[in-house]
């Protein structure tokens, strides 16, 4: 279930992002789009995220992240009751590393 809705600015945004082809046009976008303590905010909770992913407890999350237990428990929601991207995204990290392993 999707909580946003799809709309000309929110398309125009994620299409511009699917432009982005290195980590450096990254930083370069999203340090001229955003505050740093957006960016910093959005990076922890993906840090959150995967640490839940790696079934990390909410005390080591807090520790390594220093994201509260309300963020990790949002977090931890989106997860398993979220649209999916998490998952998907994960799927698709692995899936890469996986693939340079094969590689190397």
């Amino acid at each position: 279930m999707r909580n946003l809705q799809n709309d000309k600015q929110m398309d125009d945004l994620f299409n511009a992002i699917l432009k982005l082809e290195t980590v450096d046009e990254c930083y370069e976008l999203f340090e001229d789009l955003c505050t740093v303590l957006e960016i910093k905010s959005l990076a922890q909770r993906f840090q959150v995220a995967k640490m839940l992913a790696g079934k990390h407890v909410y005390s080591d999350i807090v520790a390594e992240t220093g994201a509260s237990t309300a963020t990790i428990s949002r977090v931890n929601r989106c997860i398993n009751y979220g649209s999916g991207g998490y998952s998907m995204i994960f799927k698709r990290l692995k899936d890469d590393e996986e693939k340079n392993n094969q590689n190397k």
